[in-house]
């Protein structure tokens, strides 16, 4: 561990030892504090001990370095001067707030401990200097109330308990009635209270209480509360708190004091004007508490509640003048923390604010066009995460939530709708006009008719990348995944969660970007594309090299994806093609058929069916590439298990149904994810490569001819691991491809390439680059077979990894970088190497994850696909990751 040569800077006298740079040092509000103080704004003084010393407090087992107590005893030295109090004077003593600082905002990690320095003498040289012994006592009942609570381990509820006690007695509803003579008399109780439980005695001396308030600072940053909220924001641990001492100012001194909290643009919607609220003769806590009803800080047209601009005109303006000469220093919308005291203004904190992805959009393009930043900062300046929210209908936030279960947040957005339990009953409400939340145990391919028709899917089983969730992600519908409180009965047609049983047909919410399912409907606004999105969108164009494409199966998938601006299709996924009522029956006929006449003879009926799909994809592309992959998923999945279904199939084929039984078991694969798919179907059963590159190619020349933009169709073979498998159906692609040119009459530019999503294809794509002429990376199949893991199964265990530290990341999420991220990255080079023009991108859900687009961005891949609804998420972190990469940006 480097240490610095000193632990505490101070700050203060329009002179501090730090700046705003030294955040990861100081601490953001330490940073801000001695920014602030450089300003020459006004900034009552004080001192930040280091977060370095935080680390070395816990690495030396809750010990301190030998110089820590000299560095602090000279800056309350420095503290004194600048005060002229003293701790423990008879006429003048010196008080103190200690608050934790860590480098970003943690709210509630801990709470701050103000008056530090009032003890039972103390206590009356306030009261003779102020003239007012009640704000004195007043000040010091709260000190052993939070003192006792934060240091000493006593819930204040015991000592709010005391109050109530007290007021109820005496007929007194509100503590603002109670007197000084009141509050001695309940101080004494905190007291045999404090003295009974602790067998000691509240803390009188001042160097006893400041470095009980220090160690508990530093305390706090491993409390449980801390660590949660660590783990919630991706957070390191090695980043310390620091500690921040400082001289008490106070806004309860007299009607010429007061306290206010304020936002320099609107928290909801960015637009530029003060916000927040202010209460004259208060503590801060009392905003907080609610006791007392805040004003607001501006005068409202029409309104009769007094603000600060009406009383306190004079400080008001002071205080606007700080709010813009901080908006232009930072450049960026401010908290501000203030205390009035006796007329003069203090500045107790002032960092960047929090606000809504709404806000937060508005605000980046606004101090763009302000010349406060450039565009480029804009763009740096908005989470790709957060476009989620403006992309999808959400739960009003004045609703009430009657939580049912809860999973995983799969697929944002909310949705209500009648609960179902099977795609026949999803279809069957929705042809009555009745909305449908469908929820399986889990879900397979056969599900997708009815997850197209669904506003919403919930799941026991499954993680963020299972079936549903990629399903859910590319139709932009929102879905709840590995709720396994549910306890889902078909047969019955109900679902149970703790002592609540639900129905089919109840109502029901989910809400997949918490991971909430809801009992009963309620009230959801909509998403509004503002016009700050289109310009952040145009600058962000401007920027990112990377292409951005979609996963889309459907036109329209495929529209809603041009609208987000995507610029291609990265992923067509055929087999979702497949189970439609229209063609189920036939792909299942191939799959059963015994002869290469009868698979045939499927396929000449599918081959309209599926030349139709694709020229509609074409056409709504419009001469952007599109990259169709070949049948892919294990075949049992296209055949029927419900015995009803086997029946029908039987009777349809004329054929004995114990005869069709034993051949859909003769069928069943123990492994199917890792058999009988991809290029080892087309090879095996080669007529159906035929048909879907015939299918293509006819679809390319209709839709060019159609829309004028010629088609350039990108053919991927699924699953090789072997380039002789690519070339084998490379060979049958190329023959139909001249086929069909010859039979049309026209010539057709395409593409074959392979995905690459096993470890051996990844390890010889120098030989495989030889027959591909481009490479797609399926991060989800390529995670699964480098870890050994089903990412289908992974929820059940991963938290518990993430939990134990075994892992930082769920490798399904965001790219295991230093696995999975090596192998792309040697099959970049080598792809390269054998050809050097070779395309290259990524197909799998990582594709619209922003850590690992930057890793994209790293590696030089040329492009990125997603979900539809992902695209504007991709397009900005793909213009961040530009800007990181040329250092443009932190």
């Amino acid at each position: 561990m480097v240490l610095s040569s000193h632990w505490v800077f101070n700050f203060g006298g329009g002179k501090a030892d730090g700046n705003a740079k030294m955040r990861n040092l100081l601490g953001s509000k330490g940073a801000n504090l001695a920014e602030m103080t450089n300003m020459g704004l006004p900034v009552p003084p004080g001192f930040t001990i280091s977060t370095e010393l935080c680390n070395s407090y816990f690495a030396m087992g809750h010990v301190y370095p030998a110089s820590l107590r000299g560095e602090v005893d000279a800056a309350i030295e420095r503290i004194c001067t600048e005060t002229g109090r003293r701790p423990g004077d008879p006429d003048k003593p010196l008080l103190l707030s200690i608050r934790s600082g860590a480098r970003i905002s943690m709210p509630g990690m801990m709470e701050a401990i103000l008056n530090l320095g009032l003890n039972d003498e103390t206590v009356k040289a306030l009261a003779r200097e102020t003239g007012d012994a009640r704000f004195a006592y007043d000040n010091y009942r709260r000190f052993i109330q939070k003192y006792s609570d934060v240091v000493l381990g006593i819930d204040q509820i015991a000592f709010e308990e005391i109050i109530e006690d007290y007021k109820d007695e005496r007929g007194v509803l509100y503590d603002s009635a109670l007197t000084a003579e009141n509050w001695m008399e309940i101080i004494d109780a905190f007291k045999a209270m404090i003295l009974d439980e602790l067998d000691e005695d509240f803390p009188q001396e001042f160097d006893k209480q400041l470095w009980g308030a220090i160690s508990t600072v530093f305390s706090s940053w491993m409390n449980a509360r801390a660590i949660t909220y660590r783990h919630l924001h991706d957070i390191p641990e090695d980043w310390g708190t620091s500690a921040i001492v400082q001289a008490m100012v106070f806004g309860n001194l007299n009607d010429q004091s007061a306290v206010a909290v304020a936002f320099t643009r609107s928290q909801e919607t960015g637009e530029k004007k003060l916000e927040g609220c202010f209460l004259p003769n208060a503590h801060g806590e009392d905003i907080i508490d609610g006791e007392c009803k805040p004003l607001p800080l501006t005068h409202s047209e029409g309104s009769d509640v007094k603000s600060m601009q009406e009383l306190m005109p004079t400080l008001f303006s002071q205080f606007l003048a700080i709010c813009e000469q901080l908006e232009t220093h930072y450049k960026d919308m401010m908290k501000l923390g203030i205390t009035i005291e006796n007329g003069k203004l203090w500045l107790l904190q002032a960092r960047a604010a929090t606000r809504t992805p709404k806000a937060a959009l508005r605000v980046a393009v606004d101090l763009a066009k302000e010349g406060l930043i450039n565009e480029a900062e804009a763009v740096s300046r908005v989470d790709p995460r957060s476009l989620d929210q403006l992309l999808h209908p959400t739960i009003s936030d004045s609703e009430k939530r009657i939580v049912f279960a809860k999973g995983m947040a799969a697929s944002p957005g909310a949705a209500s709708g009648h609960l179902v339990f099977s795609t026949r009953d999803a279809e069957e409400f929705v042809s009555h006009g009745r909305q449908v939340i469908l929820m399986r145990i889990e879900t397979s391919p056969e599900d997708v008719h009815g997850m197209h028709v669904a506003r919403g899917i919930v799941t026991a089983r499954g993680g963020m990348t299972s079936h549903a969730a990629v399903v859910a992600r590319g139709m932009g519908i929102p879905c709840v995944t590995g709720a396994s409180a549910l306890q889902i009965d078909y047969q019955e047609e109900s679902v149970t969660s703790g002592s609540v049983t639900l129905r089919k047909g109840d109502l029901i919410t989910i809400d997949g970007s918490t991971g909430d399912v809801l009992n009963g409907d309620v009230q959801m606004q909509n998403p509004e594309l503002s016009e700050e999105f289109a310009t952040l969108m145009e600058w962000v164009d401007n920027i990112r090299r990377l292409k951005v494409r979609c996963n889309a199966d459907t036109p329209q998938d495929a529209k809603a994806a041009r609208d987000f601006g995507a610029e291609g299709i990265g992923l067509c996924r055929t087999e979702h093609m497949f189970f439609q009522d229209d063609r189920i029956f036939d792909i299942r006929a191939m799959i059963i058929a015994t002869s290469e006449e009868d698979r045939r003879r499927s396929m000449d009926k599918l081959l309209p069916l599926q030349r139709a799909d694709f020229e509609a994809l074409f056409e709504t592309m419009a001469g952007l590439p599109v990259t169709i992959r070949l049948l892919d998923p294990p075949l049992h999945e296209f055949l029927p298990n419900q015995p009803e279904d086997i029946a029908a199939m039987a009777r349809a084929l004329k054929m004995d149904e114990a005869s069709l039984k034993s051949r859909i078991h003769a069928m069943h694969e123990f492994n199917p994810m890792l058999g009988h798919r991809g290029c080892r179907l087309a090879i095996s059963k080669p007529e159906v490569v035929e048909m879907q590159a015939r299918a293509i190619f006819e679809a390319a020349v209709a839709a060019g001819e159609k829309t004028g933009a010629p088609v350039q169709p990108e053919i991927m073979v699924p699953l090789v691991s072997i380039r002789e498998e690519l070339e084998f159906v490379k060979a049958r692609i190329d023959s139909t491809a001249k086929a069909v040119m010859k039979e049309m009459g026209h010539e057709i530019d395409y593409m074959v390439g392979t995905m690459i999503e096993l470890p051996r294809a990844a390890l010889q794509a120098r030989k495989i680059a030889e027959s591909a002429e481009f490479f797609s990376f399926g991060t989800n199949d390529l995670t699964q077979t480098t870890y050994g893991i089903s990412r289908d199964d992974a929820a059940r265990f991963i938290a518990d990894y993430i939990k134990a530290g075994v892992l930082e990341q769920d490798p399904f999420i965001s790219i295991d970088i230093e696995g999975v991220g090596e192998l792309i990255e040697i099959a970049s080079e080598r792809g390269r190497f054998a050809r050097p023009d070779i395309k290259l991108g990524i197909c799998g859900e990582h594709g619209g994850d922003p850590v690992s687009i930057e890793f994209c961005e790293r590696v030089g891949l040329d492009y990125v696909s997603c979900s539809p609804y992902r695209v504007p998420i991709a397009r900005l972190a793909a213009a961040q990751a530009t800007l990181r990469r040329h250092q443009m940006i932190k």
